[in-house]
């Protein structure tokens, strides 16, 4: 273990935080979005939602061999993938879209905007717990830099 541990498992947090953030915000801004993808017919797809899977390191044998000596390990979080939500698209009555189909219905997103600023949120007060984490893990170690002079 060394003295960086804690600083080094929070930084990892901040960033798969910063991915999720950052997929949060391209959900909401493809909220509207028809005309994302093209399937296997050649007919546009409304955009999906994405999620963010994160899962812990230390998966390695190292990890599991500090762990069963008894060694505190802290080795941090890594986003695994970005996965779309299967649910199903929305269908609107609006027969003068150009996106509707025969019988006047459009497929919108899946994306709820209050889901995603429900996420959203939750990312921020992630990200800023971890911040929290360095900054007092910082003034730790300047504390103990001290002690020496």
């Amino acid at each position: 273990m060394t003295i960086f541990n804690a600083m080094n498992s929070s930084a990892s947090a901040l960033t798969a935080e910063r991915l999720r953030m950052d997929v949060v915000s391209s959900n909401i801004a493809n909220a509207q979005t028809t005309r994302a993808t093209m399937n296997e017919n050649g007919e546009f797809e409304p955009y999906r939602r994405k999620m963010v899977t994160v899962e812990p390191r230390g998966n390695s044998f190292k990890s599991y061999l500090q762990q069963a000596s008894g060694q505190i390990t802290g080795s941090g979080v890594r986003a695994v993938r970005i996965e779309e939500d299967e649910t199903p698209f929305k269908q609107v009555y609006n027969p003068n879209h150009p996106d509707a189909n025969e019988a006047g219905y459009v497929q919108l997103p899946n994306v709820d905007p209050l889901k995603e600023m429900v996420d959203l949120m939750s990312a921020t007060r992630s990200y800023e717990a971890n911040i929290t984490s360095i900054n007092a893990s910082k003034g730790m170690l300047m504390k103990a830099l001290e002690i020496g002079k």
